[in-house]
């Protein structure tokens, strides 16, 4: 009898591993319906970077680990693209971080009138959670390539202007790039993502990756 019963148990023990692998696989397999966003087809992590945040301590990629970023890089002087995306991150948080321990990370690519208090001033006014990171160009080129983004200063003196990329890189709670998160817009019109998609896209990506 107690070997009938110690049967069953395996056989109910195995039947639930199996139901528990098939629902992973299934979530692995299945392709996701993303809007505005491109999953990277490998999941590369980071290389080594040392940046510093806006309390001017040490931003790495151990403050990666355990919890889903998003980055965003612009400068505090940015008259449009970077104040829009700023508030639609603000407007989107709750719902992110309601989904598992997230991050938005600020990477300010004007290090020369970015100081440490202007960035607390400037992530404070969107979201006080919110983490602003700079450094040298020789620390944001690496990064920010790595991210997928690329910028440039453009002009003379001290009234130079800097072209960003208006895109956001998901990065998973192991330090490694998800995916590339890219705005829409019309020619002429500060380009977008729209909160509804970006919402959607990063908790299928959550749900698909854990």
């Amino acid at each position: 009898m107690k070997k009938v019963i110690t049967l069953g148990l395996a056989a109910t023990l195995i039947a639930g591993l199996g139901a528990a692998w098939a629902i992973q696989y299934q979530k692995k397999s299945t392709p996701l319906v993303l809007t505005t966003s491109f999953e990277y087809p490998q999941k590369t992590p980071l290389r080594a970077f040392q940046l510093t945040d806006q309390y001017g301590k040490v931003f790495d990629n151990s403050r990666l680990q355990g919890k889903w970023t998003l980055f965003f890089a612009g400068y505090t002087s940015c008259p449009d693209v970077c104040p829009t995306a700023m508030t639609k991150l603000a407007a989107a948080y709750p719902k992110l971080k309601a989904e598992a321990p997230f991050q938005i990370v600020f990477i300010s690519v004007d290090p020369k009138r970015d100081s440490t208090k202007k960035l607390r001033d400037y992530t404070a006014f969107f979201n006080k959670e919110f983490i602003a990171v700079t450094g040298e160009h020789k620390q944001l080129l690496p990064i920010t390539r790595n991210l997928g983004m690329a910028y440039a200063m453009v002009g003379d003196g001290d009234d130079y202007v800097v072209d960003h990329s208006a895109s956001m890189t998901l990065v998973s709670p192991k330090g490694e790039r998800v995916a590339i998160i890219k705005p829409s817009g019309e020619v002429g019109k500060v380009p977008q993502i729209k909160n509804k998609n970006l919402i959607a896209d990063i908790h299928q990506l959550i749900n698909k990756l854990g």
